[in-house]
C-alpha cells in the first residue's frame, strides 16, 4: 500500500453543525497536536489534502482538519436565492473553527482556499497563529473599469444558473477523465478528488458541487484594496507557489505582492497548479515545520 493509499485510509472523517447545515470533511493527524485548518481550491474538496498529510514527517504533532468548503464534497450548500461570497466564506471558516472548539490555529490553503485563508488571517489576526498559502495569497484583484461588465456577467449568469440539466457520468472513468484534462491532473490525484466529489444518481454519477460555484464573483476587489489586505496579514505566513506560475496571478506582481507579508517568506517550487497533491513530498518539506511552528 502506497504512502497516500495508507493516509486515505487513515484518514477519519468528522461533521459539525453551522448555520447553513452539516459541514463534513476529513481529520489526519492527532486531536490535541497544533490545530491545522485546511483549505481546499475551488470545486476539490477535502481529498485535495491526502496526498501531503501522507508526506508530512510530523503529522502525528498536528490536528489536521480538512473540511469540504460549502457547497462542495459531502458538505451543505447555500440556500437557494443566496450567494457564494469570499466574505461569506470568511464566516464558515470561523464557525466550522468555533464548532470544533478552536480558539486559535494555523491555516492552510490551497488556490481559492490560500485566498479564503487570506482574508480570515487578515480579518481575525488574534485568533491565527499561521498561514501557509500555496498557489495564492489575498483576492484577486481587477481595474475599476471592469466592475460593470463583471456584475453584469454575474448577475446574468446567477439568472439562468438553474436551466442547465444536471450532467449524469455512466461510471467514475468520466468524471476522472474529465478532471484531468480541465486541470492537467494525474490519473491518481484526479480519482482522489472525483470519488469525493460525486454523487449516486439514476443512470450513474454526477458531481455532488452546488452548480452555483461557477457563477463569476461580482465584485472584486481593487489592486490596492488586495495589497492592503496582504499588509494586513499579521502571523507568520510562507507562500508556496508553483513555476510556471498561473496565469491568473503572473509574475513579477505574485512575488511583489508575497513581499507586503509584514513576516512572509516565499517558496517556489517547480510543479503545476496542483503540486500538493503531484509533488506532496517537495511541499510536506517545505512546510512541515513551519506548521509545527
Amino acid at each position: 500500500m502506497s504512502a497516500v493509499d495508507t493516509a486515505a485510509a487513515q484518514a477519519r472523517t468528522f461533521e459539525v453543525a453551522i448555520g447553513i447545515g452539516p459541514v463534513r470533511g476529513l481529520r489526519f493527524g492527532v486531536e490535541g497536536g497544533r490545530r491545522v485548518l485546511a483549505l481546499h481550491g475551488w470545486l476539490d474538496n477535502a481529498a485535495s489534502f491526502v496526498p501531503l498529510a501522507a508526506h508530512l514527517h510530523n503529522i502525528d504533532a498536528l490536528d489536521l482538519v480538512a473540511p469540504d468548503l460549502p457547497g462542495h464534497g459531502r458538505s451543505t450548500h447555500m440556500p437557494p436565492g443566496t450567494d457564494y461570497t469570499f466574505v461569506g466564506a470568511v464566516h464558515q471558516v470561523l464557525d466550522i473553527a468555533d464548532a470544533l472548539g478552536w480558539d486559535r490555529f494555523a491555516l492552510l490553503g490551497h488556490s481559492m482556499g490560500a485566498g479564503i485563508a487570506s482574508l480570515v488571517a487578515a480579518a481575525v489576526p488574534e485568533r491565527i497563529e499561521g498561514l501557509v498559502a500555496i498557489e495564492a495569497l489575498g483576492a484577486l484583484p481587477e481595474t475599476e473599469d471592469q466592475t460593470v461588465p463583471r456584475l453584469r456577467e454575474a448577475i446574468a449568469a446567477g439568472r439562468i444558473h438553474g436551466a442547465r440539466p444536471l450532467r449524469v457520468f455512466p461510471d467514475l472513468d468520466a468524471p476522472v477523465r474529465a478532471r484531468m484534462r480541465v486541470n492537467d491532473l494525474s490519473e491518481p490525484v484526479a480519482r482522489l478528488l472525483v470519488e469525493r466529489g460525486v454523487q449516486s444518481v439514476d443512470g450513474g454519477y454526477a458531481w455532488c458541487s452546488d452548480p452555483r460555484l461557477t457563477i463569476p464573483t461580482a465584485v472584486r476587489m481593487t489592486p490596492g484594496q488586495a495589497d492592503a489586505l496582504v499588509r494586513g496579514i499579521e502571523c507568520p505566513t510562507r507562500v508556496i507557489y508553483a513555476d510556471p506560475p498561473q496565469p491568473y496571478l503572473p509574475e513579477p506582481d505574485r512575488s511583489r505582492r508575497a513581499r507586503l507579508l509584514p513576516h512572509g517568506d516565499l517558496v517556489v517550487l517547480a510543479g503545476g497548479h496542483h503540486l500538493h497533491m503531484e509533488q506532496p513530498d517537495e511541499v510536506a518539506a517545505a512546510i512541515g515545520d513551519f506548521l509545527q511552528g
